[in-house]
């Protein structure tokens, strides 16, 4: 602050001086007004408005210490919760040769109370109770005895060899190999909840090693169909491709996805770019529509696949704009994109593959419109000298509000490539998804070990997961791939 003296020996200079001094500090409120506003944007980030999960929201700043109510960008429509009408339900049905049959006799006369032990039985109700439940469990036990036979012409005696899978006197079968696998790699569990699941359920359970040893197989056996996974995804028309954030030996590397409604397809890296894309060898020959976030390197020279951004992150992009400076524009273009992806669904729903050339016209019109508009509410910010009076060097920063504007101006196409093309969805919620239950990994274990336990996790999980979207029997194909014959799934694109 200036001393009261300081202030008389600037006064004496002249309205000159006071001015300069004025102005300079004008311009220094302005930068640390503009700064201000970037931390108080900053921190009201949460999931709702940016890419942040969920589980960062923290504790709410009132006395209740609870979570910040949940605010989905989600439009409401209007329907109570639960089943809507039409919906089929899922309750039980009776069967028709139930395995076990109870016959329930009375045990008194409920007129007047005689016992009715022996009594013959005159009719058997109509009515029928079910009751759904779990067998005893145990673990089947088939032993292997190997027969020697003498010949009848030579009389030479020739003893049976054992199958290629019964290689040891005691051993558990792909059967319950399969089963510690699902329950390892898919629902995440530790390998000594593994086990004492294993035992409270059959009364046994194999040690730490030979669980192990049982994905160690799984993930030699599946090398094939992984392959195959990958190369459907190539030659698929769309394909969603995300990544996340995972920890090898204590480092950061990067989880990719790649998948379709059909297949799912997981690697790990040490990059999360183009030295990423480029060695994993997806992206780079893929020739269909690209769904993803907009992460420069999906964007950049070189690939031969169109590109459909996620609008999901464009929402939230919008409303933290909406929300910290309160532009208008935001909100406009907010209700554009909503009201096109209802008008798509809508046509869907009708049996259409596209809208009308002049809805189509009259909506890129108008989100045109939208963004020059708020170009102008956000100019390129003048260039500022430096402390000595030269130019900065590096590129002016140009706000969120106008970096998100022409990004949007440049990526139209993109952006709207789900209205122009319906086999694009309006978000990249897919690879989300198949990501998701990364981060429960992460949460459990902490990290990987090393690089081959990601490995064997990503090739196992992209394969069960494969199996899930077209509806087949996880646990017998795993008890198939444990028996040295996996089973592929359906590889035409999509």
């Amino acid at each position: 602050m200036i001393s009261r003296d300081e202030f008389q020996i600037l006064y004496d200079q002249g309205p000159d001086a006071v001015y300069a001094v004025l102005c300079a500090m004008q311009a220094q409120i302005g930068t640390l007004a503009e700064r201000v506003r970037e931390l108080e944007a900053r921190l009201n980030k949460d999931s709702h408005n940016s890419s942040k999960p969920p589980s960062s929201d923290g504790l709410a700043r009132r006395p209740s210490a609870a979570k910040p109510a949940p605010r989905s960008l989600r439009p409401q429509k209007g329907r109570k919760p639960g089943g809507q009408h039409g919906h089929p339900g899922r309750t039980l049905s009776q069967v028709e040769e139930p395995d076990t049959v109870l016959l329930h006799a009375p045990a008194s006369c409920s007129a007047c109370g005689h016992s009715l032990e022996g009594a013959a039985v005159v009719v058997v109700s109509r009515e029928r109770r079910q009751v759904f439940d779990l067998p005893p469990m145990r673990l089947l036990v088939t032993e292997h005895q190997a027969l020697e036979c003498e010949c009848p012409d030579c009389h030479v005696r020739t003893k049976a060899s054992f199958p290629e899978a019964v290689a040891q006197p005691v051993q558990y079968g792909p059967a319950l190999m399969g089963l510690a696998v699902y329950l390892t790699e898919y629902q995440l569990l530790p390998l000594w909840r593994t086990q004492q699941l294993l035992a409270d359920l059959f009364g046994s359970a194999p040690c730490e090693g030979t669980l192990v040893s049982a994905l160690g197989t799984c993930f030699e056996t599946l090398a094939p169909v992984e392959s195959a996974i990958k190369e459907s995804i190539v030659q698929a028309p769309v394909a969603h491709f995300d990544e996340t954030g995972i920890r090898v030996q204590g480092r950061l590397h990067w989880l990719h996805v790649a998948s379709t409604t059909a297949m799912t397809w997981y690697a790990p890296h040490p990059k999360r770019g183009r030295a990423a894309f480029r060695d994993l060898d997806v992206l780079p020959r893929f020739r269909g529509i690209s769904v993803h976030d907009a992460l420069a390197s999906y964007l950049c020279d070189g690939y031969s696949c169109q590109h459909a951004l996620c609008n999901a992150h464009l929402l939230r992009e919008l409303t933290s704009l909406w929300e910290n400076f309160h532009q208008t524009w935001t909100q406009r273009l907010m209700q554009l994109l909503r009201c096109l992806n209802r008008l798509k669904e809508q046509a869907l729903a009708r049996g259409r593959s596209s809208l009308e050339p002049p809805l189509l016209q009259r909506a890129r019109a108008l989100f045109d419109r939208i963004v020059q508009r708020g170009l102008r509410e956000n100019p390129l910010p003048k260039q500022t000298p430096g402390p000595s009076g030269k130019r900065r060097r590096g590129r002016t920063p140009r706000g969120p509000a106008r970096s998100l504007l022409e990004r949007i101006r440049t990526y139209a196409d993109a952006v709207l490539r789900f209205m122009t093309d319906f086999r694009v969805p309006f978000d990249n919620n897919l690879a989300e998804r198949d990501l998701r239950m990364t981060k429960v990994r992460m949460k459990i274990s902490g990290c990987f070990r090393g690089a081959p336990g990601a490995e064997q996790f990503c090739r196992i999980r992209g394969y069960i997961s494969t199996l899930r979207k077209q509806g087949m029997d996880v646990l017998r194909a795993l008890k198939s791939t444990m028996g040295g014959a996996p089973v592929y799934p359906a590889l035409l694109p999509e």
